[in-house]
């Protein structure tokens, strides 16, 4: 593959809800574009993308891939994402490094969830993109209702740049409204025809709209406008452009992937319309010497080299894979490298290119450009390299937290220490998912955006690892409290001749909003100032475990304020086992209850399912917080919910809202359980012990 100036290079990431074709594109336009001679399937797992051996066991997308591709004297980084909401993860890192976005809508089904998500994306990182329907060749299309629903739920920025020509299966070509020309797809190629008499009232009246809205792009053109002067096709074909790249303007076009319809239309907009990487705002960095010190570096070869690593692969035959962009300057093989975040200089490895998981070798890498590096294993996702002498970090990329954990069970217990070593590995290429291990109930937790995902984690670790594991609910990690205040006596006597064991103390306890409050009124000398930490540490082992359901206890207050001693016989070991007898006494005198984490939780919802996520709330036991209203019809309601009804809320809330709906939260406080729950809450946790 020959060497690309930045000019001449885009960077396009592939949108979409899943189902909508964005793989089945991505196939036409390595085949329209001379790369494959024949097309991949997705059903039938041949897809130059989608080659893992999950992501053709289920006919998805599941990661990001690259696609390079050589177009009219340009070269298009193509990057195929997933679909699904579980992979945003795979999302955020492509339009970490694009400037560019191809939206796929099936005609079929028209403005779904994923659509409307990656218009969501690509406007908040102000992305220009093209709208590409898909599909024109199926049945039940109504094409003028597709287009009113596209720019009521995306906003009338989006624009029809094509109008279809046939229906069905007739479906062959379209009217480009821009230049006002037919073009009929013959098997290979497109070509010119005539507009049709039907179709000229409708492609006049679009064509209008067109030039209106390159009247809009700037004062001058609106002047020429009104005094009723046409537009050259210079003037036309710049507005457009000026309007895409300000966000003021979204081409719609139509085609079929499968048929390869539009596919050649679509490959020279992308050179014609979207931006170059010179042509956006440059990179800003910090130096690493100087935290508040910014940098701005150039998309140029001539400023000094940096990167920025978007993706890592795990590969089982190279090793790891590092996916980067060049963000300023050049890079060659052996060339040395600086990382920052590690303050660690490296010789640079063998470049090369990825399509699919072909490898094409590179000699340099320029400004702009996306490429690949293997075995550079201090090198992971969010790094920044660069050069020595002029050295700087970009932001690292913010992953969303995870909304649902489960617990991880190995199948087979040998499998338990491979566990982490291969969920390490795998984090590297799916840094989204989270794993903890929780000491107290003793699970293996495993966090992501939802049940897809994990299960996706499962399956890799049984396809790569040879690990076996099962996902099951994971617990919540109760506490136990005090309501009233009780004094008890603890005395520990063992006295049956030769050196014995004595400690007796006296002990006030009462709830208090810290954790855990000690205190001493001791008088007299009753018990040695030396025992009193012995009596403290004695009190901290024994609320591990409260008297209830032996679950840790919070918000004690602990006052010692009486006691005796034996000369010989007493020890810090006897007063440590003193208070471990007067707690277990005092408590249940204190009116012991069990206190659940209450979880505030932020849901960011359309309008129409405030009613039903409300009452849904309430039966989670649920407090709304308050409401905010956003733009664009959506709302941001804020709750304290109970952790143990948030389990599965991930599912839940995609099925609710047909995976509009997202969610945040975070561990608030722990509130006291209902009483009529106790009994429950105290009864598992019984089974529980005696299970183990």
């Amino acid at each position: 593959m020959k060497l690309y100036s930045a000019e001449k290079i885009r960077n396009i990431a592939i949108l979409g809800h899943q189902s909508s074709g964005k793989t089945t594109l991505s196939e036409a336009i390595l085949n329209v574009s001379g790369i494959t001679d024949k097309k991949g399937i997705v059903e039938k797992g041949s897809t130059v993308s989608d080659y893992s051996v999950e992501e053709k066991k289920h006919n998805i997308s599941i990661q990001t891939s690259l696609l390079p591709v050589e177009w009219k004297d340009h070269k298009y980084n193509i990057l195929d994402t997933p679909g699904y909401s579980d992979f945003i993860g795979e999302v955020n890192c492509a339009l970490r490094v694009v400037r560019s976005a191809i939206i796929v809508i099936d005609a079929t089904k028209g403005v779904e969830v994923g659509t409307e998500n990656a218009w969501r994306h690509i406007r908040q990182k102000e992305i220009p993109a093209i709208i590409f329907i898909n599909k024109m060749d199926k049945e039940n299309i109504k094409f003028n209702d597709l287009i009113e629903e596209i720019r009521q739920k995306l906003g009338k920025r989006a624009v029809p740049f094509a109008w279809p020509i046939g229906r069905k299966q007739d479906f062959e070509g379209f009217v480009n409204v821009v230049d006002m020309k037919a073009r009929i797809f013959d098997g290979e190629t497109c070509v010119d025809a005539k507009i049709w008499d039907e179709k000229r009232e409708k492609v006049d009246g679009l064509h209008n709209m067109i030039v209106e809205s390159v009247a809009e792009t700037s004062e001058e053109l609106m002047e020429k406008y009104f005094e009723g002067d046409d537009f050259s096709v210079e003037e036309i074909h710049n507005g457009l452009r000026n309007g895409v790249l300000n966000g003021e303007l979204t081409p719609i076009l139509v085609g079929s992937s499968e048929k390869n319809v539009g596919i050649h239309t679509l490959l020279d907009m992308l050179s014609d319309y979207l931006p170059a990487p010179t042509e956006m705002k440059p990179p800003i960095g910090i130096n690493p010497n100087n935290q508040d010190e910014r940098l701005e570096r150039h998309m140029h070869v001539d400023e000094p080299f940096s990167a920025y690593v978007f993706k890592t692969i795990m590969d089982p035959f190279l090793g790891q894979i590092n996916l980067f962009k060049v963000r300023s300057g050049k890079v060659t093989r052996d060339q040395e490298i600086y990382l920052p975040h590690l303050d660690k200089k490296l010789k640079m490895g063998p470049l090369f290119t990825l399509r699919g998981k072909e490898q094409i070798e590179l000699k340099e890498v320029v400004a702009g450009d996306i490429c690949a590096v293997a075995k550079m294993n201090d090198l992971s996702s969010n790094d920044t390299f660069c050069d020595f002498s002029q050295p700087i970090i970009y932001k690292e990329m913010e992953d969303p937290s995870p909304t649902l954990y489960m617990a991880m069970n190995p199948k087979n217990k040998h499998d338990e220490d491979k566990i982490s070593d291969a969920l390490h590995r795998l984090n590297k290429e799916y840094p989204t998912f989270k794993l903890k291990r929780n000491k107290e109930t003793h699970q293996y937790l495993i966090g992501g955006q939802g049940m897809t995902q994990l299960e996706h984690i499962v399956e890799k670790l049984k396809n790569m690892f040879n690990v076996n594991v099962t996902l099951s609910e994971a617990k919540v990690v109760y506490r136990e409290t005090i309501k009233s205040k009780s004094q008890a006596q603890g005395k520990f006597k063992k006295q049956s001749g030769g050196s014995g064991q004595y400690g007796d103390v006296h002990i006030r306890f009462e709830p208090t909003e810290d954790e855990f409050l000690f205190a001493e009124e001791i008088f007299g000398g009753s018990v040695p100032r030396n025992y009193i930490p012995a009596v403290e540490k004695g009190l901290k082992d024994a609320m591990e475990q409260g008297v209830l359901a032996g679950f840790p206890v919070i918000g004690l207050k602990a006052v010692l304020y009486d006691g005796s001693y034996h000369a010989v016989d007493s020890s810090e070991l006897a007063f440590k086992m003193a208070a471990s007898l007067a707690y277990k006494k005092g408590l249940k005198d204190a009116i012991p209850t069990i206190l659940e984490p209450i979880m505030k939780v932020k849901i960011h919802c359309k309008d129409e399912f405030i009613g039903d996520l409300m009452g849904d709330l309430n039966k989670r036991r649920g407090r709304v917080q308050g409401m905010t209203p956003l733009e664009d019809g959506w709302q941001t309601i804020e709750a304290e919910v109970p952790e143990v009804e948030m389990l599965r809320y991930n599912i839940d809330l995609k099925a609710m809202t047909q995976g509009s709906a997202y969610f945040s939260m975070d561990f608030e406080r722990y509130d006291e359980v209902p009483a009529q729950l106790q009994d429950r809450i105290i009864k598992e946790a019984q089974e529980e012990r005696l299970h183990h």
